[in-house]
């Protein structure tokens, strides 16, 4: 399994794809960033064609189990951010 792309190497492919400079890249990677901040931090969703979905769901009041101690606590209900992946890209990876 091969590392995943740092910021730098991101930006680099991005703006050789887009055939333009790394600042431009750069400005457009941030861009995005921000746009899918603010719309998931909202409660909203995001979805990125060929790539997936990205969503914020509330998850309910729950018990859970420290693994140290094995004591019950609960736990408060709180917000977790999701990601369904795009069939396409399930597909190119599968074959």
């Amino acid at each position: 399994m091969s590392k995943p792309l740092t910021k730098t190497q991101l930006v680099a492919a991005l703006a050789e794809e887009m055939d333009t400079d790394k600042k431009s890249a750069n400005a457009a990677l941030e861009a995005i960033t921000t746009i899918i901040t603010k719309e998931v931090s909202n409660g909203g969703a995001v979805t990125l064609p060929g790539v997936g979905k990205i969503m914020c769901r509330a998850r309910p009041e729950r018990m859970v189990r420290n693994p140290a101690t094995g004591e019950q606590i609960q736990k408060p209900a709180d917000k977790v951010v999701k990601m369904t992946i795009a069939k396409a890209l399930k597909d190119s990876v599968n074959g």
